[in-house]
């Protein structure tokens, strides 16, 4: 049985829940993230490497040091999201896709709604930059830690 660990720390944004599992994050999760699983039930240990090495990497990102969060993670999730989120650690710091545009990298270029879906359950905020992904129209959508979040990463990120 694998046993979850977690941890919260302070970020410009709020307070973020970092969660391992068998040495590797396993998510991020601002307070108010839709689809936050519960997480007060899980065990909050004084010492977790896995745990160590992503509040490292998340105090990185956000001091400016690292264009992205560096973190060996395991998203759990089916085929198709983990092929989704991989596309969007692709997406360089600061720049932007669209969702038809994740869809056609993934060679699905019909798939935009599936690929939306995907992008609003990865469980791994920041770390998988679905930050970086907008609407058709370049607007700010859709973003499960929210839009003045997604709107402040981005500026984060372009400096």
């Amino acid at each position: 049985m694998t046993t979850l660990t977690r941890r919260d720390v302070a970020t410009p944004l709020g307070p973020l829940t970092l969660v391992a599992a068998d040495g590797a994050l396993r998510g991020a999760y601002f307070a108010d993230h839709r689809r936050r699983p519960e997480l007060d039930a899980l065990e909050a240990p004084a010492a977790d490497d896995a745990l160590d090495r992503a509040e490292a990497a998340f105090a990185a990102y956000f001091s400016g040091e690292a264009a992205d969060v560096p973190v060996d993670a395991v998203a759990p999730g089916t085929d198709f999201q983990r092929e989704v989120w991989e596309a969007l650690r692709e997406i360089p710091a600061g720049e932007t896709r669209t969702y038809a545009q994740v869809a056609a990298r993934i060679g699905r270029p019909t798939a935009t709604r599936a690929v939306a879906a995907a992008i609003g359950r990865n469980p791994l905020t920041v770390a998988v930059p679905c930050h970086r992904v907008v609407g058709a129209d370049g607007s700010l959508t859709g973003y499960a830690g929210g839009i003045e979040r997604k709107r402040w990463l981005l500026a984060h990120e372009r400096g």
